[in-house]
């Protein structure tokens, strides 16, 4: 295990770690089977340069054995421009997900797609479902997730069309009894009193629907289907109430619309804080009845190929909020700068300022809590991509004091501002090749020397 190493500043050409005995030797000469440990400092983006290689070369391996496949199972068999055409689509597509093979695909549009929108909208759509019968069985949730103008559409309609319905029920009663046609007679003893038309017996179910009742129209007791008609609408108009008054306050007063005054930065700032790597962002909520019980979580998007050459799109890998130390539970009073530290376990562990220049992901960020007003769950998201992750920044204040309490100023919340980063430097010890043991340690050049305090064995 390195410990100490120590350098000249980084001014002079060729720095090197010291040995820690007086057994090694450094020599530029190529490995051989007995050759001693060899211990060099490279910048933290020439260790990446170097295991860039291996990975290319594994690629380019899976390729070579697709392409050989391929023409071992198609032989000659020309191609025709239509398995053309959807072999280049489905190829794109590949390379929109793919982020390690993004060099080596060609495509019109270089802007990646969001897998979550800013404000939090997945762009996901959900295609070719065969049994849409399911969304039947749970018709209350269906009915809430309409969209305002289709669910105004269904209340209109269930009310109409029940009253239509029932009309046209006591109208043909009334014509099977014969009631329309002795309306002024004084002798005749009807069923529905007042009803000489359909639009009459449509007044008839609308009143008695509505509980209105004028008094012009009524179902008299000289027959017992009117009354179980009168009895089967009244049932019927408290059902279609209870179930439309429902979905309507419970659209109106979704959590959703609370999510709204929840806000994220544009940007995540990546650097030193407390001699830790740290990624961070800020979050805010701007009503003075605050979140109770908010907690925040992060996910990493990103699409990979194994080992195997299996291809998983989109790949949900865990973001580490401080979930051991309990730094994901927030007080949400004044705006809150959330930080994921950068360690071994991270996975922005081998990432640098270039390479995120190259990566293809997408961190998305879920803000979960309760809203203190109708005791609901509120979830608010957001996602960054690596053009929208700031190397080398950090927030500026947006609090102050002022006489007898805390200002905070919104319009400072998404500014950042560039500060120094120490130079990270990577002192590499590479044993028998025959091992392939590789020993990363992260030094911090201070004081004129590099001082090693993590090493990660691979």
């Amino acid at each position: 295990m390195i410990t100490n190493c120590s350098s000249p500043p980084p001014s002079q050409e060729g720095p090197q770690c010291p040995p820690e005995s007086s057994s090694q030797v450094f020599a530029p000469a190529e490995p051989e089977v007995h050759q001693q440990d060899v211990i060099q400092e490279t910048p933290l983006e020439s260790v990446e340069d170097t295991l860039k290689p291996l990975h290319m070369h594994r690629n380019k391996h899976f390729k070579r054995l697709s392409s050989q496949w391929q023409s071992t199972f198609r032989g000659n068999i020309p191609l025709s421009p239509t398995e053309k055409w959807h072999g280049a689509k489905s190829f794109r597509r590949r390379c929109k997900l793919l982020g390690d093979e993004q060099p080596l695909c060609v495509t019109t549009n270089n802007q990646r797609q969001r897998y979550v929108t800013k404000d939090g909208k997945c762009r996901v759509n959900l295609g070719h479902i065969k049994d849409k019968s399911r969304f039947i069985s749970d018709i209350f949730t269906t009915l809430v997730d309409l969209k305002y103008l289709w669910f105004l559409l269904v209340f209109t309609a269930c009310y109409i069309l029940t009253w239509m319905s029932f009309g046209a029920i006591y109208f043909l009663d009334a014509w099977l009894r014969d009631d329309i046609a002795h309306v002024h007679d004084s002798q005749w003893q009807p069923c529905f009193e007042n009803v000489d038309s359909y639009l009459s017996a449509l007044l008839l179910s609308l009143e008695t629907q509505r509980t209105i009742g004028y008094g012009s129209r009524r179902v008299t007791a000289n027959c017992p289907e009117g009354v179980v008609l009168l009895m089967v609408q009244s049932i019927t108009g408290s059902i279609i109430d209870a179930v439309m008054v429902g979905c309507m306050f419970v659209k109106i007063s979704r959590p959703q619309q609370r999510a709204q005054t929840l806000i994220f930065s544009k940007h995540c700032v990546i650097c030193e804080r407390d001699e830790k790597l740290c990624l961070l962002f800020r979050i805010g909520d701007l009503r003075e009845s605050h979140m109770v019980d908010a907690k925040i979580r992060a996910k990493l998007i990103k699409s990979r190929q194994t080992k195997e050459g299996e291809f998983i799109p989109l790949e949900q890998s865990e973001i580490n909020l401080g979930y051991d130390t309990g730094g994901d539970r927030l007080l949400l009073v004044e705006p809150q700068t959330i930080a994921h530290i950068i360690n071994d376990s991270s996975a922005f562990w081998e990432v640098g300022a270039k390479r995120l220049k190259r990566e293809t992901l997408e961190i998305i960020v879920i803000l979960e809590g309760i809203v203190e007003a109708s005791g609901m769950t509120c979830q608010a998201r957001t996602s960054y991509t690596q053009d929208e992750i700031l190397w080398g920044h950090r927030f500026a204040s947006c609090i102050s004091l002022e006489k007898g309490a805390f200002l905070v100023d919104y319009s400072a919340f998404d500014k950042t501002f560039e500060v120094q980063m120490s130079p990270l430097i990577i002192c590499k010890a590479i044993n028998k090749p025959s091992s392939f043991k590789i020993i990363f340690a992260l030094a911090r050049w201070q004081d004129g020397h590099i001082h090693c305090f993590k090493h990660l064995t691979m």
